[in-house]
C-alpha cells in the first residue's frame, strides 16, 4: 500500500537526519534534543508499522513503543527552549520531563490502546483510557513548545535578526505541517470515508524541520538540497513524459525512452538553474545591488564593524550565515562559509573560505560582495590613518605649546626656590629639612614637565631587557625577579628611555608598596613572551589603583601617590607608544598592582 510505502520511507529519512543533526551538532542549538526527537519520531512510526509488518501478535509490543510519544513531546519541548533561548530556569525543564516520563510509564504500564483493522492502513491503534490521558501529556507537550516558538518568532521580527527568524520559522512552519499530516491518523481513527491522504505528506516533516534550521548554519546542506531538488525534477519530469508517451501516434518504448533522455538532457540546465535560485536566492547581482552594497557598508567606522555588517548583509543575500573578517585572520577554523578581506601590498583583497560546496551562482555573488568589502575595508583604513595623523598634530601641538609654557616656569621657579633655599640657611633643623623637601618636590616635577613636554628622538638599538632589570634590581631593595628575567629578552629600543621608564615604575611601585611589607617582596617583576611580543610585568603589593583613576591613569597629572609628581606613568605610556608597544593596568594574582609593558618582538 502507497501509505505503508511513505512511512517506511518516512522512518528511514527521520533516522537519516537524526545522524545528520548528531554530526553537525556543534553548528545547531540544541541539535541532539532535537536528533532524540526524531528518533521518538521513528520509535513511533514503528509501533503503528510494526502490525502491518508482523501482523497483530505483535500488538503488545507495538503499544509499548507508542507509549513513548510523551517523552518523545518532551525532547521537543526541551529542544524549542534551548533553541529559542528561552529562559525557564532548570525547573520548568523539569517538569516537563517529569510530565512526559511519568505519562509514558503509565501507559507502558496500563497499555494505552488495541488493534483494529482499517480498510486503508490496515491495522491501527485506537487508544483507550490510558492511551488518552498519556495523548494530552504530549498533546500539552507539543502546544508548549509550539507557544515558545510563536513567542519567539514575534519576538525575532526584528531588524538584524533575519536569519534568526527564518530558522524559527521553519521550524514553526515544520511543526504545523506535521500536525497537518497527523491528521491522517485522525481519519482513520474517526472512520470517516475518506482516504487519510495527510499521511502521505509525513516524509516532509522532518525534511523541512532539518533543512530549515542546517540551511542557515551548514552550508552544505544547501548543496544537498539543490542535488534533491534538481533530481526530484528531473524524475518527475521524466514521469510526466512517459505519462503523455502512450498519447503518441507511435507506440514505441524506445521512442518513448528516448524522449525522457532527450527532455531530461536539454532541460538539465533549465532545471538546475531554476533549483539553484529556489535554494539560493538572490544568485544574480546588478548594478543597483552594488549601489547598495556600497551605501550600506559606508557607515561602520571600524574593521569590527565593517566585518559585522558586511556578515549580516551577505548572509541576508545568500539565504546561509556567512562569516566576515576584515584585516585579520580568523583565529579558529570557521564554523560557516566565510569572506576574509586583508590588506596586501597590492591593496586589500578578499577570499573565500569554506565555500567549495557552493554552485557559481552564490559564489559569484560572494566575490562581486568581497569586492565591494575591499572598497569599504580601504576607506576605513584611510578614514583611520587621517584620524591617527589629525590626533598626532594635535598631541605635537599641545606638547609644543605645553613644552613653551614648562620652559618658561622652570625658568621663572628657579629663583624664587634658590632665594627661598637661602632664606631658611638660619632656620632649625626641621624647618629646613621640610623646606628642602618641597624645594626637591618642585624641581622634580619641574625636570618631569620638561622632560615630558619637549620632543624626542630614540636612539634605537637591540638591547637585553632582562639585563637592564637585573641591573636595575642590585641598586633598589626589596625587589623580586620572576623566571622569565632568566634568559635573554632581545627588544630594539632606546636603553636610556626604557631605563627611565622602568625606574618610573619601579619607584612607583616601591612607593605604594611601603606600608605592605608584611606581605613579602614589595615590588615583583618578570617577564614572557608570546608569538609576537615580550611582556614585562611590574607588581607591588600596595593598596592598589583607585577605581575613580583607572581610566585616565596614563594621563599627565593623574597620580595615584600622595608625593608623586603625576607624571611618571604618562611619560611610561609615552616612551611605550614611541617604541610601538604600549603599558596597561592588568591582574597577575596575588599581587594587588601589576602594570604590563609591552615590547614588540625583534624580527
Amino acid at each position: 500500500m502507497l501509505i505503508h510505502a511513505t512511512l517506511a520511507f518516512a522512518l528511514f529519512e527521520t533516522l537519516t537526519l537524526a545522524g545528520v543533526l548528531l554530526w553537525w551538532a556543534d553548528r545547531v542549538a540544541g541539535a541532539r534534543l532535537l536528533a532524540a526527537f526524531l528518533t521518538g519520531i521513528a520509535i513511533w512510526i514503528t509501533g503503528n508499522e510494526l502490525p502491518n509488518w508482523f501482523g497483530p501478535g505483535v500488538e503488545r509490543l507495538a503499544m509499548a513503543l507508542l507509549a513513548t510519544a510523551p517523552l518523545t513531546s518532551s525532547f521537543f519541548f526541551h529542544f524549542c527552549v534551548v533553541f529559542c533561548r528561552v529562559e525557564i530556569g532548570r525547573a520548568g525543564v523539569a517538569a516537563a520531563y517529569a510530565l512526559g516520563a511519568v505519562s509514558t510509564v503509565a501507559a507502558e504500564i496500563l497499555v494505552p490502546g488495541h488493534l483494529v483493522a482499517h480498510r486503508d492502513i490496515g491495522w491501527i491503534a485506537i487508544a483507550n483510557l490510558s492511551g488518552w490521558i498519556a495523548s494530552m501529556a504530549w498533546v500539552i507537550l507539543g502546544i508548549g513548545g509550539v507557544s515558545v516558538l510563536l513567542h519567539t518568532l514575534m519576538r525575532a521580527r526584528r531588524p538584524g535578526f533575519n536569519q534568526y527568524f527564518n530558522q524559527i520559522a521553519a521550524v514553526t512552519a515544520s511543526c504545523l505541517w506535521g500536525m497537518l499530516c497527523l491528521t491522517g491518523y485522525g481519519i482513520a481513527v474517526l472512520d470517516w470515508p475518506v482516504y487519510p491522504f495527510p499521511l502521505l505528506g509525513l516524509p516532509f516533516y522532518p525534511l523541512i524541520l532539518v533543512y530549515g534550521i542546517l540551511r542557515y548554519g551548514v552550508f552544505v546542506a544547501n548543496a544537498w538540497a539543490r542535488r534533491a531538488l534538481v533530481w526530484a525534477l528531473l524524475l518527475a519530469l521524466g514521469a510526466a513524459i512517459v505519462a503523455v508517451t502512450p498519447l503518441l501516434p507511435i507506440e514505441s518504448r524506445w521512442i518513448g525512452g528516448l524522449a525522457v533522455a532527450a527532455s531530461c538532457l536539454a532541460l538539465n540546465g533549465p532545471v538546475r538553474r531554476f533549483a539553484e535560485r529556489l535554494v539560493y536566492p538572490g544568485g544574480e547581482v546588478s548594478a543597483a545591488d552594488l549601489g547598495a552594497w556600497r551605501l550600506a557598508l559606508q557607515s561602520p567606522e571600524t574593521p569590527q564593524a565593517l566585518a559585522e555588517r558586511a556578515a549580516v548583509l551577505l548572509s541576508q543575500r545568500i539565504g546561509t550565515r556567512v562569516e566576515v573578517h576584515v584585516g585579520e585572520l580568523p583565529e579558529a577554523p570557521a564554523s560557516a562559509p566565510s569572506l576574509v578581506c586583508l590588506a596586501g601590498p597590492e591593496g586589500w583583497t578578499t577570499a573565500l573560505h569554506g565555500w567549495e560546496a557552493a554552485p557559481p551562482g552564490p559564489r559569484q555573488v560572494a566575490e562581486l560582495f568581497g569586492s565591494v568589502v575591499a572598497e569599504a575595508a580601504a576607506r576605513v583604513e584611510q578614514a583611520r590613518q587621517i584620524a591617527e595623523r589629525e590626533r598626532e598634530r594635535q598631541l605635537q601641538a599641545r606638547l609644543a605649546e605645553l613644552g613653551s609654557l614648562a620652559a618658561t616656569v622652570a625658568h621663572d621657579i628657579r629663583n624664587p626656590l634658590n632665594i627661598i633655599s637661602m632664606a631658611v640657611a638660619l632656620a632649625p633643623v626641621e624647618t629646613r629639612r621640610e623646606v628642602a623637601d618641597q624645594v626637591a618636590r618642585i624641581s622634580h616635577l619641574t625636570r618631569d614637565l620638561l622632560d615630558y613636554a619637549k620632543p624626542w628622538k630614540l636612539v634605537t638599538a637591540p638591547i637585553d631587557l632582562a639585563a637592564h632589570v637585573r641591573t636595575a634590581a642590585r641598586r633598589l631593595p626589596a625587589l623580586s625577579l620572576g623566571p622569565g628575567l632568566d634568559r635573554e629578552l632581545i627588544v630594539e629600543a632606546d636603553a636610556r628611555r626604557i631605563d627611565q621608564a622602568l625606574t618610573n615604575l619601579v619607584e612607583n611601585a616601591r612607593t605604594a608598596a611601603a606600608d605592605a611589607q608584611h606581605d613579602g617582596a614589595g615590588v615583583h617583576i618578570d617577564a614572557e613572551t608570546t608569538a609576537d611580543a615580550l611582556l614585562l610585568h611590574v607588581c607591588d603589593n600596595g593598596p592598589g589603583v583607585p577605581a575613580e583613576v583607572r581610566e585616565r591613569l596614563f594621563e599627565p597629572f593623574a597620580s595615584r601617590s600622595p608625593g608623586g609628581t603625576g607624571l611618571g606613568l604618562a611619560i611610561v605610556a609615552r616612551v611605550m607608544n614611541a617604541h610601538g608597544g604600549s603599558v596597561a593596568l592588568t591582574e597577575r594574582a596575588p599581587w594587588r598592582t601589576c602594570f604590563t609593558l609591552r615590547f614588540p618582538r625583534a624580527t
